[in-house]
């Protein structure tokens, strides 16, 4: 591995951080140079991000780019960065979405500039940093920095009733996180004794995966059969499912899940248009990945035991984020809604523990990010000229803004599913992972039920503002997409038809990924074929030769280490 390659997420998740501080030493009143700067910034970062996902490969180790140093050794500690097909995936996803949220922002932030595009350059290295997390804590530290800027996106440019919705988020996501460090803590004292405990990734899910392989088997012999259990497998037998509540309930507060949704509608319908945009683009995947990377591969037999229920919370979001939308006047309030609904195929997906629904479940975080992202990009623009988020002051409009119409529609498309988009691919996946899962057949069927749901809420917003007679004479002389704007929404239609027509490429990255997830999550399921040791076990880069000296492995499990 070259020298570049070992620095170059760093250079992925800093730079946004650099250009910060280049912000940060200008005038406030440069609003020009605060906007160019950060611009620049994001589009430097967009062509780096670019660089080092086209320098993953798929038939590569699991983790690739790493860079490890000891941090807090003798605490077992590490700086420790690291991208498998996933990760990478949406570490582009968040790289591509950087400039065009500035683009997006140009004239919709009129206050308070240089702090807002200060703002989004430090969400930015959050959000890249938590992706490329190989160190459980290190990803807990960037989870919960990230809450810091978002909170401020919303508190102070947000809408009319912006501050409630800033808390609400701040709160609901806060009281997860604090419960997912605690069992952090207690995943980290049950793994190994002194002078051998690590939050590294690997090392931890190494560590337990002999005591999870035994939970395992006895958990499918007869009645009592458990009750000879010793150890760290007895240990994990009593105090995992608490563990996995705490990851899960982190993780399905950010998702979010339902009934733990409330505050996302807030959030979306009172935050700025690039609040939305990175919201919906990223920041909810945070949820969806920490289900993938952490919760239930480090407790695979509680995550078992837990999935009909949480597959049974993923399809009520499923159904009624959608009759929601149904129900909705706000145009705004209607596509947050829809991000309810579309991150429950998400987690169906993963919940489904098949190759189908597993790369199913990856896909459509990269297609949400990519419609709902666009959905709320279009409305911004239509926003600035309206400044009214209700359906009924609008109608007709296709006859004076074609083209946002003809864009407006496009997108529309990608997220009801429509073969030939990006939405197709993901939702078709997912349905065909849980029909071929273990799931009773009801889950596929009512999740069947919300792409028909989903149809009929989008094309109901779009038949009531866009077609139709014009009934308010502000409607008459609206002016149509200006040239920033049809640059601003371009890579997104492009986007919708490349990865709805050729689609592999994406999912060749995906898939080793998704083989890993399956038998990894699979090791939970009473009587289920293993997968081989080097599917099941994570490999990751030593440490330098001094602090590995300092640290003796662990005998029960041996970490499977690459020099």
């Amino acid at each position: 591995m070259s020298f570049f390659d070992t620095h170059l997420l760093n250079v992925v998740i800093y730079l946004p951080l650099i250009f910060a501080a280049l912000v940060l030493a200008l005038p406030a009143s440069e609003h020009g140079q605060v906007r160019t700067i950060t611009f620049v910034g994001m589009l430097l970062d967009l062509v780096f991000g670019v660089w080092a996902y086209f320098r993953f490969d798929p038939s590569g180790a699991e983790f690739q780019m790493e860079y490890r140093v000891p941090w807090f050794q003798q605490f077992g500690m590490s700086y420790h960065l690291g991208v498998d097909g996933l990760a990478v995936s949406l570490l582009l996803l968040t790289v591509f979405l950087g400039p065009l949220v500035v683009l997006a922002s140009t004239t919709y932030i009129q206050h308070r500039i240089k702090e807002f595009h200060l703002a989004l350059l430090v969400l930015q290295t959050t959000m890249l940093g938590a992706l490329a997390s190989m160190d459980v804590l290190l990803f807990y530290i960037f989870f919960e920095a990230m809450l810091i800027p978002m909170y401020l996106m919303v508190g102070v440019w947000g809408a009319e009733d912006r501050r409630m919705a800033a808390v609400k988020f701040f709160l609901y996501t806060l009281v997860g996180s604090l419960l997912m460090l605690v069992a952090i803590v207690a995943v980290y004292f049950i793994s190994g004794g002194p002078g051998v405990r690590s939050f590294d990734y690997g090392t931890l899910y190494n560590n337990l995966l002999a005591a999870n392989q035994q939970l395992a088997a006895c958990s499918s012999g007869p009645e009592g059969a458990c009750a000879g259990l010793s150890g760290l497998a007895a240990t994990l037998h009593t105090y995992g499912p608490w563990m996995f509540a705490a990851f899960a309930l982190a993780f399905a507060i950010k998702v979010p899940m339902w009934p733990v949704h409330t505050w996302l509608p807030d959030a979306h319908v009172q935050a700025p248009v690039a609040g939305s945009m990175i919201l919906a683009g990223v920041m909810l995947k945070m949820g969806t990945y920490g289900f993938w990377r952490f919760a239930i591969p480090l407790f695979p037999v509680a995550a078992h035991q837990a999935r009909p229920f949480l597959a049974v919370l993923a399809v009520i979001g499923i159904v009624y984020g959608a009759l929601m939308c149904l129900a909705q006047r706000d145009i705004k309030k209607l596509i947050a809604y829809s991000s309810v609904s579309h991150l429950g195929y998400c987690m169906l997906g993963l919940l489904a523990v098949t190759g189908e629904g597993a790369t199913g479940s990856a896909y459509q975080m990269l297609n949400h990010g990519i419609s709902t992202g666009a959905l709320f990009l279009l409305f911004g623009f239509l926003y600035e000229r309206r400044h009214t988020r209700l359906m009924s002051d609008y109608g007709g409009i296709a006859k004076v803004m074609p083209v946002f119409t003809a864009a407006f529609v496009i997108i529309t498309f990608s997220s009801v599913a429509v073969p030939g988009t990006n939405g197709f691919i993901g939702e078709f996946l997912v349905l065909m992972g849980t029909f071929k899962s273990t799931l009773p057949l009801g889950f596929g069927a009512f999740a069947t039920l919300g792409v028909i749901l989903g149809a009929a809420y989008m094309l109901w917003m779009v038949q009531k503002v866009f077609f139709g007679s014009i009934t308010h004479r502000e409607n008459q002389h609206l002016r149509d997409m200006n040239l920033r704007e049809m640059l601003t929404t371009a890579p997104f239609i492009v986007l919708v038809a490349v990865m709805g027509l050729m689609p592999q490429p994406f999912l060749d990255r995906i898939a080793p990924s998704t083989d890993r997830y399956v038998a990894r999550a699979s090791v939970g399921a009473p009587g289920a074929t293993q997968a081989k040791d080097d599917q099941l076990r994570v490999e990751v880069m030593s440490l330098p030769s001094t602090a590995a000296a300092a640290r003796p492995s662990v005998p029960a499990a041996p970490l499977a280490v690459r020099e």
